[in-house]
């Protein structure tokens, strides 16, 4: 999940990171990308409208 897309739903970085309970720099520390946690949250948290990433499979060898 783009960082920018979770921004862009709920209307800028201070409601998002309200959203979450979180500070604005710690959304600004994401980068491009939303932490793979955060994305299951905020799925949760808006219904699905944003969707979590698919997870990396893990390959062992």
């Amino acid at each position: 999940m783009r960082t920018q897309a979770a921004i862009d739903h709920f209307g800028g970085v201070q409601k998002l990171a309200a959203a979450l309970g979180i500070t604005r720099g710690a959304v600004y520390l994401w980068g491009k990308t939303v932490p793979e946690l955060r994305q299951y949250q905020l799925e949760r948290i808006t219904d699905g409208a944003l969707k979590a990433d698919s997870p990396r499979s893990s390959a062992v060898a």
